[in-house]
């Protein structure tokens, strides 16, 4: 057999499209690397991380909200069991509201808040509280109304990330007004 020989123009064309076809991957894999990056929490030094490291963050994160999520399911559960135990016994008593709970991440403080209807105080109070300990700023904050639960979650970050947030001082504070 004969081998057919390509001229060399089309040789440096082959290499050229492979060349420009890796140069595209490469772009693609930075935009979808810095859009994880976007997702997970920062990271207390905002240096950009390896790739390996990226994609371990972002797994552990994903991982993290998954064990929140079932231990909301869980706690969801429990209260709509206790809150039918108090509807048939009419007694409000063995409630357990107003829950709170403050998670802090490092460079972020999430508060979760579950009330009932009759506790008068506002959203406002509670980024105020935040706001006051003058080490974070309120990044977002919403309520929403279930029957006769207000259900608060406010998240917060840290001014300066070397410094973190006064966790401890801003439960008191929270506690204080919530109980």
């Amino acid at each position: 057999m004969k081998e057919i020989k390509q001229p060399a123009s089309s040789n440096t064309s082959f290499k050229l499209d492979r060349s420009a076809m890796e140069k595209k991957r490469r772009m693609q894999m930075k935009d979808l690397l810095s859009s994880l990056a976007s997702l997970i929490p920062a990271h207390p030094y905002k240096q950009r991380l390896a790739s390996p490291t990226l994609v371990d963050q972002a797994t552990g994160y994903i991982k993290q909200l998954k064990e929140d999520v079932e231990e909301l399911k869980r706690r969801k559960e429990e209260l709509i069991k206790d809150d039918d135990q108090n509807s048939i016994k009419n007694n409000t008593e063995g409630s357990r509201l107003p829950v709170l709970a403050v998670r802090d991440t490092g460079t972020t403080l999430e508060v979760n808040l579950i009330t009932g209807l009759n506790k008068n105080f506002m959203l406002r109070e509670i980024l105020s509280i935040l706001e006051d300990e003058g080490t974070a700023t309120v990044v977002s904050a919403s309520y929403s109304t279930v029957g006769d639960k207000i259900f608060y979650t406010i998240y917060s970050e840290a001014i300066w990330s070397r410094i973190g947030m006064e966790t401890s001082r801003v439960l008191e504070r929270l506690e204080k007004l919530v109980f």
